[in-house]
């Protein structure tokens, strides 16, 4: 068999062609647009596709320097620990309390569940997490985050479970949360329920989102200075005996430089600078992550997959159903939230906000949904889900 080795750069270059690719197709294919599927994971599955069946009948392999997907990862989960803004969880008050429960609360359960189903079906509980929370509330981002923590635990095949895992999640997610939403709010008439008001956004905290060329600059410096100390606390993390993904250092760095800014005004954080270098990242580290599969050690543990993965959908549908619909106050904004959680509890907040769009332009606005949702699924569900993920996996 012929084999080809890309350096980093190489690799790297790469990534950013399939990248183009995905984007190319996103734009042509409805379906993919709809659903909300990632550019780098569109493009990054047929290359994985297309290696999987050269190294199959023999003919090639491509190995890769993943120096720059570990580099590009810290970076995006750096850039969502300066989301972490303890001010704006108050001031969303109990409503939002109560969300953020209800999410942690999802995040356990759906552990929980993949672990104990994966000791059912006799497999390794690793497998089982695949499919856990780590690519349902985490998504692409996550799964491609700890499938090599996974991996260092003697899990073959783990960052490509995951990675399938959070593409599956993608599409029940977002096939789920409209009919969901639709159903709920035509059983028990709850338009009239509805709270006909003008959005109250948070002015001050979408003016820090403003860009500013000048500021891109800054905005990489604090990066930096937050991956640099983050670095000495995850040393210290590790002297505790529990094993901690490479990036929660600066994660956590990023919250307490962001939340120091909030309440001393001494400094400013570059926030919307910040995310659009983050997501970039998070495009360059998914590219890297998708041509870096190897499909093929998924056919074994195919049937062990599927009843794993229908398993999570079936507990999103009941938890968003009975409980959030329920806890959340049984009206037309409770509603709306169920059809957003399965948006982000299965995939992304950009599903989430896609689910409930499709059901306030049917019937009517819902300004509480459209304030909790994107809070709680872009400023703290990615970072509690790493911290509970990190407790699974040492428990284990």
């Amino acid at each position: 068999m012929f084999q080809i080795s890309l350096d980093m750069y190489q690799t790297l270059a790469l990534a950013v062609v399939v990248l183009f690719i995905g984007s190319f197709l996103k734009k042509r294919i409805r379906a993919l647009e709809t659903f909300c599927i990632p550019a780098p994971v569109v493009g990054g599955l047929l290359f994985s596709l297309l290696s999987c069946i050269l190294y199959s009948v023999g003919v090639l392999e491509l190995n890769f320097d993943e120096t720059l997907k570990t580099v590009c990862m810290v970076i995006f989960f750096t850039s969502v620990g300066f989301q972490a803004n303890i001010r704006i969880l108050k001031s969303g008050g109990k409503g939002l309390i109560i969300f953020l429960v209800c999410v942690i609360v999802l995040i356990v359960t759906q552990n929980i569940l993949a672990v104990g189903l994966s000791q059912v079906l006799q497999i390794n509980p690793l497998i089982g997490l695949c499919t856990g929370s780590i690519p349902m509330v985490g998504g692409h981002g996550t799964a491609g985050a700890f499938g090599p923590v996974l991996e260092d635990f003697g899990l073959e095949g783990a960052t490509t479970m995951c990675t399938a895992a959070a593409t599956f999640g993608l599409v029940a997610g977002s096939l789920m949360g409209g009919p969901l939403g639709n159903r709920l709010i035509c059983r028990h008439d709850l338009l009239k329920t509805a709270v006909s008001a003008d959005p109250t956004p948070l002015e001050e905290e979408e003016e820090k989102h403003h860009r500013s060329v000048s500021m891109y600059a800054p905005a990489v410096y604090q990066i930096a200075l937050a991956m640099g100390i983050g670095t000495f606390v995850s040393w210290l993390l590790s002297k505790t005996g529990m094993t901690f993904p490479i990036y929660i250092g600066a994660m956590l760095v990023a919250a307490f430089m962001r939340n120091i800014s909030e309440f001393t005004g001494k400094f400013t954080i570059h926030l919307g600078e910040i995310n659009d270098v983050g997501d970039i990242c998070l495009s360059l580290f998914l590219g890297i992550a998708m041509i870096t599969l190897k499909l093929w050690q998924l056919a074994a543990l195919a049937l062990p997959l599927i009843l794993l993965l229908a398993s999570q959908a079936l507990l999103m549908f009941l938890f968003a159903y009975f409980i959030v619909f329920r806890v959340m106050g049984k009206d037309y904004d409770a509603a709306v939230l169920s059809a957003g959680t399965c948006g982000f509890g299965m995939g992304a907040t950009p599903n989430a906000m896609a689910n409930m769009q499709a059901l306030t332009e049917k019937f009517l606005p819902s300004v509480k949904a459209y304030l909790l949702v994107p809070i709680i699924g872009s400023m703290f569900a990615d970072f509690i889900n790493s911290l509970v993920i990190t407790f699974f996996i040492n428990l284990l």
